[in-house]
């Protein structure tokens, strides 16, 4: 069964949990507050890893942290830079990006898209690639989305960081973050995030 896509400025968004509404609300509309932490990321870059890895810093490494999530809000967005809410321009909201290899994001969501049906299921890789490409999938161009939202890098409530940087030195990478996040964590609890966030179950 064909999927018809939701487009809104131009990018396309899966209709199973996003309408025209709710991008230009996202966009134009909702309010962000200052103590709000955004989780970005294109598709298939880390997304779920990343929220665990920040829930569990501001659970100062709890893995129970699930049944109890006071403020601040912890967002995840796959929005591009263009369509993120225009509130967060004026706020000392922060944001985590995350990015990951390319060629890993591709192969990563052309299995994704073949499995869930809210997206057109591929006909083939070489056309699944050639719309990366070319900026045709779902959630818009990777290439513009890192574009846009390095144009931040060098401001202080904006932090980057790849899935590599996270696969090789998970605990270096945890407590860059509580720095960003201000969060205050003992050697105890950054060893906890990082045994409750790793692949292997082990401290590294």
């Amino acid at each position: 069964m064909p999927v018809h896509y939701v487009t809104y400025e131009g990018v396309k968004f899966p209709p199973a949990y996003n309408s025209e509404r709710s991008a230009s609300f996202a966009n134009n509309e909702f309010l962000v507050r200052d103590d709000d932490i955004f989780n970005v990321t294109y598709p298939k870059s880390g997304t779920v890893w990343m929220n665990e890895i920040l829930s569990l810093i501001r659970s100062h490494g709890c893995p129970i942290w699930t049944l109890s999530y006071p403020p601040p809000c912890l967002l995840t967005y796959h929005l591009p830079r263009h369509i993120f809410p225009e509130s967060f321009s004026h706020s000392r909201a922060k944001v985590v990006y995350t990015l990951r290899d390319p060629r890993d994001v591709v192969v990563s969501y052309y299995y994704f898209s073949k499995m869930c049906n809210s997206y057109e299921d591929p006909m083939s890789f070489e056309q699944f690639l050639r719309d990366f490409l070319d900026g045709e999938l779902p959630h818009g161009s990777w290439f513009e989305h890192v574009r846009g939202w390095m144009e931040l890098k060098d401001t202080e409530n904006f932090f980057f960081i790849t899935y590599e940087e996270l696969k090789q030195d998970l605990h270096s990478s945890v407590r860059r973050l509580c720095q960003f996040l201000e969060q205050d964590l003992d050697d105890s609890a950054v060893s906890s995030v990082v045994q409750n966030a790793s692949f292997t179950g082990e401290s590294r």
